[in-house]
């Protein structure tokens, strides 16, 4: 998936005389006009089996597998997931203690958030295997990696910027639209260069230029669950994205849905 530059072309007239002052003046004073944010809808490319007992924190795909964060005290894990089938070939719970959050790969390791207690954890990712802890000072939600630093959201409108062996912050963004802050950042993904953000309790994931912390684009995925989906389930709001660069593959979900999907985004 590419990002589309939109180019602004702008001609001058080619006169010797220089603009009077009044016209300069106006030229000044008169407001910007705020540059419309695009809102993208989807195609569903392929739907896949979702274990709808998972509380989907956290989500992201590596070689073939989804690997998975779960929440809920006493429910939540660490899973690897087939794609295809939707079965969970491996999977290390978490002690009752902690409600797992956002997960995010960095070379050989997983790293994986929790929501209150200020904690978070390092594994092997093809063993699972215990290798580190970790400690930040706000809530644990969304974590992604753009390959150098681990990026972070705690439900607020901020990204933190984070050294991926010392989990030390090194910065930050402010995440806007139209210049307010857009708060309830959840779960993240890296995309092209892009941050996709899920926005808590809502069925729009917010696509943010992580330079600017500008609101670039809107992805409103309304409907994709579907009614006859959602009957007989304990389905709740859309939270998990994954992203395939290598096949360029975008893959959606939710806390406790049976589906999850393959989409394409449509341009307005």
């Amino acid at each position: 998936m590419k990002s589309t530059a939109i180019a602004l072309l702008l001609a001058t007239n080619a006169s010797c005389l220089a603009p009077s002052d009044d016209v300069a003046e106006s030229a000044v004073l008169r407001p910007q006009k705020s540059v419309e944010i695009p809102t993208y809808s989807y195609r569903v490319v392929c739907t896949f089996p979702h274990d709808p007992t998972a509380f989907t924190q956290g989500l992201l795909y590596d070689d073939g597998f989804l690997y998975e964060s779960t929440g809920q005290y006493g429910q939540s894990s660490l899973r690897k997931v087939a794609l295809k089938t939707g079965a969970v070939v491996q999977l290390r719970p978490l002690d009752d203690r902690f409600f797992g959050e956002g997960l995010a790969l960095f070379g050989n390791r997983l790293l994986q958030l929790t929501w209150r207690a200020n904690k978070g954890f390092v594994y092997r990712l093809n063993s699972f295997e215990p290798l580190a802890e970790f400690a930040y000072p706000t809530e644990g939600w969304g974590l992604t990696s753009d390959g150098e630093l681990l990026i972070m959201s705690d439900g607020s409108s901020t990204l933190y910027f984070r050294d991926p062996f010392t989990f030390a912050e090194v910065g930050r963004v402010a995440v806007v639209a139209y210049g307010s802050p857009v708060s309830q950042l959840n779960e993240l993904e890296w995309v092209a260069g892009e941050v996709f953000a899920n926005i808590w309790q809502t069925d729009t994931i917010a696509r943010i230029d992580p330079t600017s912390g500008q609101v670039v684009g809107w992805i409103d995925l309304t409907g994709l669950l579907s009614d006859a989906n959602r009957r007989g389930s304990n389905a709740e709001v859309l939270n998990g994205i994954a992203y395939d660069p290598a096949g360029e593959r975008l893959f959606v979900t939710g806390k406790w849905w049976p589906k999850l999907y393959q989409i394409e985004l449509v341009s307005p």
